[in-house]
């Protein structure tokens, strides 16, 4: 194609792009009538084996509030082709949902007072679940914040912290996040080397921080760094505008992209003595939140996958080729029985960490296998989700191309597939190996 071209004032030739060029795009509902996109979400049809039966009153409204809000408040914004509204495109936070989010009540999810909900387990998994059904990025949103950043100032805070920074975190008038992970140490984030010097009347951090979500525009952070005199990992809270703190947004990538991830650079940054959070005295303390949190990561997939299955489930339905449905061919309910039975056994596997929490039964082991198991069967329904679709599998409009992309973060992030089953066979036969045998020898 000859592009056609016109002169600059200079006499220089510059190209004039054809009009047609710059028209804005169709909107998916009318450039694909055949079937509905998911702005308008689908409702919810993966519950098959009538697991709603293993929750408790208190859990069925939690379910059904987020639900509500996720369906009808959310999904519009998320998902919407409209070119000023897609967030996940443009790798943008809207800022705006955020009050609809602290509507919810769920920050904080199983912290008890400082106006935090108090929920059960299963019921802070279950909203997990929901908010993840419809956008992952907003629970990663409010995982980091809630389940990594808020439970660790209320397991290892002091009372002091607890009734400062919890109360506002709670409602969402600030936002949180959590430092660990550093460019040198991801999976072996106990090796961290960020430093911690010990001054009059506080604290000297050093070192660098990646990949940490919502760090961007955090107005409290919660710092991991090593102590100077102790070699041991101590906690620290930093405000988001403390001199030597500087924060840049990690950019391109394909998965989560509303989430804004970012590089953590500290130089000489001081923490008064009152935001040491003092019950961090070592990387089993850490392990403590990581425990939980790796619960509710668990239901992200989940969440994700029982949203795949949904779209998938209206959208055979109605799109038509050959004369019928798609939802005719025996290939195609093969496919979405394939999904179905996934998400079943997924559930399954959720649910029962929680109750081995809940009871004090649960072992890392537990949740690594939890956690690894269920991304990787969720791997496994995104990609069917992402055949059944067909050419509108890579389009974010229908759901399953974003939910595909979202899961690959959340396949590595709070320890990758492949350390988790070594969390796991660490416990089952007694022998570390994640580090290699010549290593291990030399050690």
């Amino acid at each position: 194609m000859t592009i056609p071209s016109s002169t600059n004032p200079d006499g220089s030739v510059k190209n004039a792009m054809p009009s047609y060029f710059y028209l804005p795009p169709l909107d998916v509902s009318a450039a694909f009538p055949q079937a509905t996109p998911a702005s308008t979400f689908p409702p919810s049809a993966s519950d098959y084996f009538q697991l709603d039966d293993l929750l408790t009153a208190e859990e069925h409204a939690i379910r059904r509030k987020v639900r509500e809000c996720m369906e009808k408040e959310i999904a519009p914004i998320m998902t919407e082709a409209c070119i000023c509204d897609a967030y996940w495109e443009k790798a943008k936070f809207p800022f705006h949902v955020i009050p609809k989010l602290g509507a919810l009540r769920i920050a904080g999810g199983t912290i008890k007072d400082y106006g935090c909900p108090g929920l059960s387990i299963t019921g802070n998994a279950i909203a997990t679940a929901e908010v993840a059904r419809v956008d992952a990025s907003c629970s990663t949103f409010i995982l980091v914040h809630s389940s990594l950043a808020m439970l660790t100032i209320a397991l290892c805070g002091s009372e002091a912290q607890k009734q400062k920074y919890l109360p506002s975190l709670a409602q969402f008038h600030t936002v949180a996040c959590w430092a660990l992970t550093e460019p040198d140490y991801g999976s072996d984030a106990s090796a961290l080397k960020t430093t911690a010097t010990k001054v009059e009347g506080g604290w000297i951090l050093e070192g660098q921080k990646r990949w940490i979500g919502n760090s961007t525009f955090a107005d409290v952070l919660v710092v991991f760094a090593r102590n100077a005199a102790t070699n041991q990992i101590n906690g620290f809270i930093i405000k988001k505008d403390a001199p030597g703190l500087t924060v840049t947004k990690i950019e391109n990538k394909i998965g989560l992209r509303i989430v804004q991830n970012g590089d953590i650079v500290m130089r000489k940054v001081f923490v008064p003595d009152e935001d040491r959070i003092a019950g961090v005295n070592s990387f089993q303390d850490t392990n403590k939140v990581l425990a939980v949190s790796r619960i509710m990561v668990a239901w992200q997939p989940i969440g994700i996958s029982m949203g795949i299955y949904d779209m998938c489930h209206r959208y055979l339905t109605e799109r038509k080729q050959f004369g019928a449905p798609l939802a005719a061919f025996q290939i195609s309910q093969q496919k979405l029985v394939q999904m179905l039975g996934n998400i079943q056994a997924m559930i399954l596997v959720g649910w029962r960490l929680c109750k081995l929490y809940e009871s004090g039964k649960m072992t890392p082991g537990h949740a690594s296998l939890g956690k690894s198991w269920i991304t990787l069967r969720a791997r496994e329904t995104a990609a069917l989700g992402r055949e059944l679709l067909g050419g509108n599998g890579i389009l974010a409009d229908f759901l399953v191309a974003k939910a595909f992309c979202d899961l690959e973060p959340i396949y590595t992030y709070e320890g990758t597939y492949d350390i988790n089953t070594l969390i796991t066979g660490r416990e089952v036969t007694g022998v570390a190996s994640f580090k290699p045998v010549a290593q291990r020898s030399r050690l």
